[in-house]
């Protein structure tokens, strides 16, 4: 079946290690099913595999690819929940140490056909398009869950939401503002403010600006860069959420200003089954859509990989078979 796949990983030239033809089409273990993949959504995960990061060469070649939304062979209408858990486990299963995303351990999504556990099959809507279904199960639901499980937030609130542009803070944006929050947002350049009141900010400032006020969550995917403005930002007994950290792992802590002012600091990564669930049903009521840049065939996946490197994108960008 025709792939997108890499088999040797180039730290410094992701591209170089792309490669797109043909891989042995999936066996079906049982307790699993396969999915003819309708669409198939990038995320910046799919580059930090070309570079090896999280992927080592050891589990390669890998089909890359860790969202989806396509049809089962029972003829369903389906998104793929991409968290796999380890065998036996029970509960949330983004507290499995052991679990992985699709295309890290399991391969990935852009083929066409995927192998998932049954389990993490969710039925998709009949008012969302398979395109605008592949765009959820990484980004959006990290964002999701982010702003319901993890932030301690109500209708009202006030959240901030760094860099504007990446695709956890986007999909946050038009999330928050569904769920009824104030959102605010920091963007380095004035297009990328621009784009964030397209996407559903109220209001967007300079990256490391000083607010009209205190913020009652702050959303953090950044890391270094932004980290001592996300604190400083953050309202006594306030919380930071960090799903992230794209300039650096390393920030001061500035652990003085985190016990005297009581702030709660969470980490998260991605959601449940049940939270993508919630997703969906909040995208069918409220009319809520990820914004879609580009939907190109999974042929030309190159040219989608491409603006992802060259940080050419204003929304997802969607593979079809």
């Amino acid at each position: 079946m025709f792939s997108v796949y890499v088999t040797k990983p180039n730290p410094e030239d992701p591209l170089a290690a792309l490669e797109l033809g043909d891989r042995p089409d999936p066996e079906v273990p049982e307790g699993w099913s396969r999915v003819k993949v309708k669409a198939a959504s990038l995320n910046h995960h799919d580059v930090w595999s070309l570079r090896g990061v999280g992927l080592p060469e050891e589990r390669m070649p890998m089909i890359l690819g860790t969202d989806a939304a396509g049809v089962d062979d029972d003829g369903n209408e389906v998104l793929v929940h991409s968290v796999i858990s380890s065998p036996g486990w029970s509960g949330d299963e983004t507290y499995d140490p052991k679990r992985s995303l699709l295309s890290e351990v399991h391969q990935g999504t852009f083929a066409e056909y995927v192998v998932v556990p049954t389990a993490n099959l969710v039925p998709k809507p009949a008012e969302l398009s398979f395109e605008e279904a592949a765009c959820l199960p990484t980004a959006w639901l990290t964002a999701y869950r982010m702003l319901t499980h993890d932030s301690n937030l109500n209708p009202g609130d006030t959240v901030l939401i760094q860099g504007a542009s990446g695709g956890v803070a986007t999909a946050a944006m038009a999330i928050a503002r569904a769920i009824g929050l104030q959102v605010w947002v920091t963007g380095r350049t004035e297009e990328k403010r621009d784009g964030a009141l397209q996407h559903g900010a109220h209001q967007a400032f300079e990256s490391g600006a000083k607010l009209p006020g205190k913020v009652d969550a702050v959303i953090e995917t950044v890391g270094e860069a932004t980290w001592s403005h996300s604190l400083r930002s953050l309202r006594p007994g306030g919380t930071l959420v960090i799903s992230g950290a794209t300039s650096g792992p390393n920030p001061k802590a500035d652990l003085n200003r985190v016990f005297f002012l009581q702030m709660r600091i969470i980490g998260s990564t991605m959601g449940t089954r049940e939270e993508l669930g919630a997703l969906l049903n909040l995208c069918r009521i409220s009319g809520l859509r990820p914004s879609i840049a580009e939907v190109l065939p999974l042929t030309d996946a190159r040219d989608g990989f491409a603006a992802m490197v060259d940080g050419n994108t204003n929304g997802k960008i969607v593979f079809t078979n």
